[in-house]
């Protein structure tokens, strides 16, 4: 070997070690999938925050709460996310390393498209369970008539939409029906994917939007800034109090203020806010939840992790209210706090006791 190329090739791996010891010390991805009920906000926040924190880089794939579940359990992501949590054994599935962290409060909206009527429309539960079932096929039908005085509502088939992917808006909703209807109850139930009766099936809360945006006569269900960004009508839903309440910041709000009093140190933050108390509060709202490891293994991606999660629940909800989201009650933050500080890696902290951010 001449000495000009022992000189070069000992340059190369010095280039190589130095390039190793660069990316060593330099940017941390963070992978994670899940629901599309916060793609908005989460959207907001990875783009705010790799602006403050240019050495972290996030990837979010929207793909619905059914895929956010099965990559947080096939340990494919760095975290999940979901509108509907885990089922006891989904967490057994993981034995039990998983924290459900609370991110923003949101609402599902029946939403809407009927030629000639620009009517905000009034819907209560047992009408909305009827129209997904399959028995109540007619816009002009007398239920819905009832609840609807004054307005004209056409005599055209009801085209039902609903989600294909497994969904953490479609949890909330059939959580929230099956609390209100005994026959979907005992008939479909509640979870992120069920055996629909009837309807047009969306992929992601976009994909059940752009149907009803292109199909007239068509219904669906959304959370409620994708109904604002398609500019498609939503309607009323009469609540336990019986009163007839649109879906804005105040009454997702007052939905989330009962569940969250409730809340102490031992919650795993699994808690349903659908058809709550309070005569102001919108009945199919949600918190929606980061998927979090409670022990992990490597301290970089750790620390980078929930010094993200705890800037999102502190700093980042200065974004929510734009996009329609509530932010999370204090009392909320202040025990998801508890839960950040105790993850562990080999056993230590990766956040101080004292840790406040920065």
């Amino acid at each position: 070997m001449t000495r000009t190329l022992a000189r070069s090739l000992a340059i190369a791996a010095g280039s190589l070690l130095v390039a190793a010891s660069a990316w060593a010390q330099g940017t941390i991805r963070l992978n994670g999938a899940g629901a599309t009920f916060p793609n908005p906000i989460y959207s907001k926040w990875v783009l705010e925050y790799h602006t403050a924190h240019p050495t972290v880089e996030i990837n979010y794939q929207a793909i619905g709460s059914g895929g956010g579940i099965r990559q947080f359990t096939d340990h494919t992501v760095d975290f999940g996310a979901s509108d509907g949590p885990m089922t006891d054994a989904q967490i057994q599935a993981v034995n039990g390393n998983v924290y459900h962290l609370p991110t923003v409060l949101g609402s599902v909206v029946p939403t809407y498209n009927i030629p000639g009527v620009t009517a905000q429309l009034r819907f209560n539960g047992d009408v909305l369970a009827g129209i997904w079932l399959g028995q109540i096929t007619k816009w002009n039908d007398s239920r819905l008539t009832a609840l609807n005085p004054g307005v004209s509502l056409p005599d055209q088939d009801i085209v039902v939409a609903h989600r294909s992917d497994g969904s953490g808006t479609t949890y909330i909703w059939t959580d929230y029906l099956s609390k209100v209807s005994p026959d979907w109850s005992s008939r479909v139930g509640k979870g992120t994917s069920v055996n629909w009766p009837v309807g047009l099936g969306g992929q992601g809360n976009p994909g059940v939007a752009n149907i009803v945006k292109q199909t007239p006569g068509a219904i669906g269900y959304v959370e409620l800034i994708y109904a604002l960004q398609n500019q498609i009508g939503y309607g009323l839903v009469q609540n336990k109090s019986g009163n007839f309440i649109q879906a804005s910041l105040q009454s997702t709000t007052d939905a989330a203020a009962a569940a969250a009093a409730a809340l102490d140190a031992n919650t795993d933050f699994r808690v349903s806010i659908t058809d709550p108390d309070g005569p102001q509060a919108y009945p199919i709202a949600s918190f929606t939840w980061l998927l979090v490891p409670k022990q992990m293994t490597d301290m970089a991606k750790a620390r980078a992790l929930l010094e993200f999660v705890w800037w999102a629940v502190h700093d980042g909800e200065r974004f929510t209210t734009d996009l329609s989201y509530a932010p999370l009650p204090r009392h909320v933050v202040d025990l998801e706090e508890q839960c950040l500080k105790s993850i562990t890696v080999d056993g230590h902290a990766v956040l101080p006791r004292n840790y406040r951010g920065r």
